[in-house]
């Protein structure tokens, strides 16, 4: 792979790591068109963890409240104001479980190794973004119930499919369970850092194979794309999710969906 075709990559990771359109979806098309053949999932999942810091960033706050919540509560000083967030937590380790027991048993269909597959699986996307129109609701989190663990672990468990968008499903799931706009997109990327850093862990040993396939230097290139493209399009995310034109990126998948089984 050459610094070019991994910082293209990046760039496309950046982009699609938080719009509702698959990023895994996208990165087994693109790497079929730059001809980049196989490389170690532990490259796709690097990419990952760079939109992670993105996420930190972005909602450093929330995690810095929920983080000393989860403390004080281990130290038995809890607050009244800590229900919230020990609320929040629970629901991130009930959706962790079920994400992972799910996503792993979807791991063993190589989904990626089907482009035909993928690209039904957007129209599937788009699908989801189409009904997540009409979900209303004003919920926050101390409203949050065991079930709405469950229903968002199952969503992001989904989203490991290549072609299911991992922020569109849980935020859909989050909307149809009457969670509110903001709190749902919140709460969508929350969810993922568990899921990302189990997905690293999990892969972590590609790590020899990887550097055999990817240069250092390329390597850096995509993980620094992807830093950089990732804070406009998560902030593009959250102000189009408030203004309710969530749906909006259906209008793209779908074709993109009806091209692929077409074209590839």
């Amino acid at each position: 792979m050459t610094i070019l075709q991994a910082t293209l990559l990046g760039i496309l990771q950046g982009i699609t790591e938080f719009l509702p359109v698959s990023s895994s979806g996208h990165l087994v098309v693109f790497r079929r068109l730059l001809g980049t053949g196989e490389i170690p999932q532990l490259f796709d999942v690097l990419l990952h963890v760079s939109t992670l810091v993105v996420i930190c960033v972005v909602f450093r706050r929330r995690i810095g409240t929920l983080f000393m919540a989860v403390i004080r509560f281990i130290c038995r000083k809890s607050r009244e104001e800590d229900r919230p967030d020990l609320r929040l937590f629970l629901i991130i380790l009930v959706a962790t479980v079920i994400t992972a027991a799910l996503g792993m048993g979807i791991s063993y269909l190589s989904v990626d190794r089907y482009p035909k597959v993928v690209s039904a699986l957007f129209i599937v996307t788009g699908i989801i973004l189409i009904l997540s129109r009409y979900a209303r609701g004003n919920r926050d989190y101390e409203e949050l119930k065991l079930k709405d663990g469950l229903f968002t672990g199952f969503a992001q468990g989904l989203g490991v499919l290549p072609g299911i968008s991992r922020s569109g499903i849980v935020i859909s799931a989050a909307l149809a369970s009457g969670i509110g706009r903001k709190k749902a997109g919140e709460l969508a990327f929350l969810v993922s850092l568990p899921a990302v850093l189990g997905a690293f862990l999990l892969e972590l040993p590609d790590a020899r194979a990887l550097s055999v396939e990817v240069p250092s230097a390329a390597l850096a290139a995509g993980m620094l794309s992807a830093l950089v493209v990732g804070f406009a399009s998560i902030k593009l995310l959250l102000l189009l999710l408030e203004k309710a034109k969530f749906h909006y990126f259906a209008f793209y998948l779908l074709p993109l969906g009806v091209a692929g089984l077409i074209l590839l």
